[in-house]
């Protein structure tokens, strides 16, 4: 049964309008307005009210603005009852945001089939609330499901070229940690407002384990061999940047519309083995014309290559590694890249202790 509450300072009008609703509806009553607040937020809270507006101490507008600022009562609907019978009067309470308007003395078909329809409205706009809380919430349920397979199936493709390169067991959360916290760092820099927002950290962090993914189609014999590698060797070699761009570019031709996560995907698999002085490869891009997502991951892979044990080469001590970053700002890395990264150069040593690997391989 539906919940009405009366509010009316004089008994006869309370007496009047109960009787005549209390056959089709639960009735509550109020003669005051400070009542009337208090009587609207206990159970059973009122679907309706029907409220006086001249009323002594607090008059029905008064009531009003205060049922409408408490989060509590804001949406239950308000029909003014009252003996003031003016259009100014009645325009004044349907634009404070009454949903009716009903002058004394009352006529009870009229009061009551008013009520009624306000009721059915009400009715109607909690299951459409209640209808898009749902949608909402499965809404939110699903894009999270999305995401969540998205990073699987990147952290999967990024573990087929892992388990070809089985050393780097941790390297692809290593990456990403430092890339995230690089991107925060220099999210504020002038140079790089411009391009990095949350949303592309979080789009760059996600894409960061497909770096490497182009080393699957690199022959176990140069992918695995301890010692330096041949001049033909590393011609091979460095053909997986490309590779991993153009399975990615594949990957993107099977999809209508572009994602942002495969588009910086691209970047750094293609580019993050450019340098800033145009020394890198494939491409040999110089300074910003290398994406600022593959500056980031070059920066991020370089430091974890230092910092880890290799087939071919011991962990450097942290000390170490911050003179050959410091030897490439400039050359190597984005000068502005590599100041963030000493300024919080702890922070990157944590992340590198976090995803340490056993010293055995």
């Amino acid at each position: 049964m539906q919940t009405l509450l009366i509010v009316d300072d004089l008994p006869e009008n309370l007496i009047v309008l109960s009787e005549m609703l209390q056959p089709f509806y639960r009735v509550r009553v109020a003669n005051s307005g400070p009542k009337a607040l208090r009587v609207a937020i206990t159970a059973p809270c009122p679907d309706l009210i029907l409220l006086d507006v001249m009323m002594p101490g607090m008059d029905g507008y008064q009531v009003f603005e205060q049922l409408r600022a408490n989060p509590a009562t804001c949406d239950i609907p308000v029909i003014f009852v009252t003996a003031i019978d003016s259009p100014d009067a009645e325009l004044r309470g349907l634009e404070a945001g009454a949903v009716d308007y009903i002058t004394k003395p009352i006529v009870p078909p009229i009061v009551l089939a008013r009520v009624r329809t306000q009721l059915e409205l009400k009715q109607a706009h909690d299951w459409l609330r209640n209808e898009n809380s749902y949608l909402e919430a499965e809404v939110a349920k699903r894009m999270a499901e999305n995401e969540l397979i998205q990073e699987v199936s990147i952290r999967a493709l990024a573990h087929l070229a892992e388990i070809r390169d089985p050393e780097t067991g941790f390297h692809i959360l290593r990456t990403q940690g430092y890339v995230h916290l690089l991107a925060s760092l220099i999210k504020d820099h002038p140079r790089f407002q411009a391009t990095i927002n949350d949303l592309y950290i979080k789009v760059l962090t996600r894409s960061a384990p497909l770096h490497d993914i182009g080393k699957v189609g690199i022959p176990d014999a140069i992918l695995r061999k301890p010692s330096k590698l041949s001049a033909d060797e590393w011609t091979i070699m460095k053909t997986h940047a490309k590779m991993g761009s153009d399975a990615i570019a594949m990957a993107e031709c099977d999809i209508t519309d572009p994602l942002d996560f495969l588009k910086v995907s691209k970047e750094i698999a293609h580019w993050h083995h450019e340098r800033w002085d145009g020394s890198g490869y494939p491409d040999g891009l110089v300074g910003d014309a290398i994406p600022i997502s593959a500056r980031i991951m070059a920066l991020a892979d370089v430091f974890d290559a230092l910092v880890s044990k290799r087939v071919y080469k011991e962990r450097m001590t942290f000390d170490e590694v911050r003179v050959i970053v410091a030897d490439g700002r400039g050359q190597h890395f984005d000068p502005d890249m590599v100041d963030a990264f000493f300024a919080n150069f702890d922070d990157f040593c944590a992340i590198a202790n976090q995803y340490r690997e056993p010293d055995s391989i």
